[in-house]
């Protein structure tokens, strides 16, 4: 079932095309409040299109990931599917699929305590894609153009413009949302119901069903499915944000102006006054009416210039708002870094300089929107007293030390005064011997990245 990448564009237009060949003009839009339904079209057909099967194996593929429960790897999947095929398609038709449980995985939150993911199997993993794939071009008429997250042709980084846009338009306060374990409270119910406010195809909704009911394996021990929609698989951020389009609709309808990225939720108001009638007017929807929970201790009302959403606050200048990283974000990175640089990690420097520049690649990638000059000099002069600490621990006896200041260009009998000094670590990384001996340029040339030059190369770019 594999196809290149000519095959995988071509796959996309088809699905496109045969939707709005069958006159899929039904999606709702929550501006214009048509309220007309997707009916008459064959989901099956769709679904389990050869183009459409053979793109979600593509993209599945390419996504790696962890095995499921069963221990299938993404390896393994064509050839299962060269052998069971034909069988897996016949159950799909006639409804005896059963998807398996998924497997519970926790990974660290950024600021602390544990996330939980569901992996499916991977053969789940491709019917889950290929779903959403038929099913996205429909709600993609149908969701704001407020939300951001999880879709197509849409990232963090537009989010945070429009965020910028709405503080120069004079909405300096903000209603920040914080939703207990989103995706884990989703009523079930409710989802299969807002979905088919614009799907109308019973065969499609009792797979979703099977899948939102399947379990999870947590351990050895199998726990029901009783609400959720457990992050991991390819369903889920579209399930998830269809729920959540109807507190878009809800906020759209009241003519406030607000940012949603997935479960992140922020709506811009010009006073506090009003930012607390409608934190109350919200939470109370979210709670009656789609049945989540609010975390009134993490939801507030404040400035954007304080408050973080998606890892940025803004900063003003002349020319008005910009983005920045927020404080947590500045701290966060620094933590890490320090980690990396630990004293006693007993590594080479070879391979401690490609993991920082691993990391920070990554990091700066994300900010580089946002304005950042005078923290990454600061970073860098701070990393680069860190590595010359590395050095000086590394060295360990007079003599070592010694003998590599020597090399460093150091005159001998200063260098053994200097290597005899019982001044501590961070003390002799700012010393100006260090400075001069362990340059900047030769830390450099030595594979130390160069924070600040790699952020202008970025945004130049």
């Amino acid at each position: 079932m594999r196809r290149s990448q000519k095959t995988e564009n071509k796959a996309d237009r088809q699905c496109k095309t045969g939707l709005e060949d069958q006159k899929q003009a039904g999606a709702r839009s929550i501006v214009s409040n048509e309220t007309t339904k997707v009916s008459g079209i064959k989901f099956e057909q769709l679904v389990l299109d050869r183009n459409n099967l053979n793109l979600a194996y593509q993209r599945v593929v390419r996504n790696k990931g962890v095995a499921g429960i069963d221990g299938m790897t993404v390896n393994d999947l064509l050839g299962y599917l060269k052998t069971h095929k034909i069988e897996l398609i016949q159950r799909l038709k006639d409804g005896t699929y059963k998807p398996e449980a998924v497997k519970r995985v926790r990974i660290p939150k950024p600021n602390g305590g544990m996330r939980k993911l569901g992996v499916p199997t991977v053969i789940d993993r491709l019917i889950q894609q290929a779903i959403a794939q038929v099913m996205s071009p429909i709600f993609e008429r149908v969701f704001s153009d407020d939300s951001f997250g999880f879709r197509p042709n849409r990232s963090a980084h537009d989010a945070i413009r429009q965020v910028v846009t709405l503080y120069n338009k004079g909405y300096h306060f903000v209603v920040d949302l914080d939703l207990k374990s989103y995706f884990d409270t989703i009523n079930h119910d409710l989802l299969i119901k807002y979905i088919g406010q614009y799907i109308d195809d019973s065969w499609l909704l009792k797979l979703i069903r099977k899948f939102l009911t399947s379990g999870v394996m947590n351990g050895s021990s199998f726990e029901a499915s009783v609400v959720g929609t457990p992050q991991g698989g390819p369903l889920s951020p579209l399930l998830a944000n269809i729920y959540l389009n109807e507190l878009d609709k809800v906020l759209t309808e009241r003519g406030l102006h607000f940012v949603r990225y997935a479960d992140d939720c922020n709506i811009y108001v010009k006073s506090k006054r009003a930012g607390y009638r409608v934190l109350e007017s919200t939470s109370r929807f979210l709670e009656k009416q789609l049945k989540v929970t609010v975390n009134r201790e993490k939801s507030m009302v404040g400035s954007p210039l304080r408050l973080k959403f998606l890892g940025f606050s803004l900063g003003v200048g002349h020319g008005g708002a910009y983005p920045r990283p927020a404080k947590q974000a500045q701290q966060r990175v620094k933590w890490e870094l320090k980690a990396l640089t630990k004293r006693n990690r007993c590594i080479s420097l070879e391979r401690m300089f490609k993991e920082i520049t691993r990391k920070m690649r990554g990091w700066i990638q994300y900010y580089a929107t946002g304005k950042m000059t005078g923290f990454l000099y600061r970073l860098d002069a701070w990393l680069r007293s860190r590595i010359r600490q590395y050095y000086w621990k590394s060295w360990k006896k007079i003599k070592t030390k010694e003998t590599n200041l020597r090399r460093l260009g150091m005159d001998g009998e200063d260098a053994h005064k200097f290597a005899s000094t019982h001044k501590g670590y961070w003390r002799i990384a700012h010393s100006k011997t260090l400075l001069y001996t362990l340059t900047n340029e030769k830390l450099e040339k030595r594979g130390l990245i160069n924070l600040s030059r790699l952020f202008q190369s970025i945004q130049n770019a």
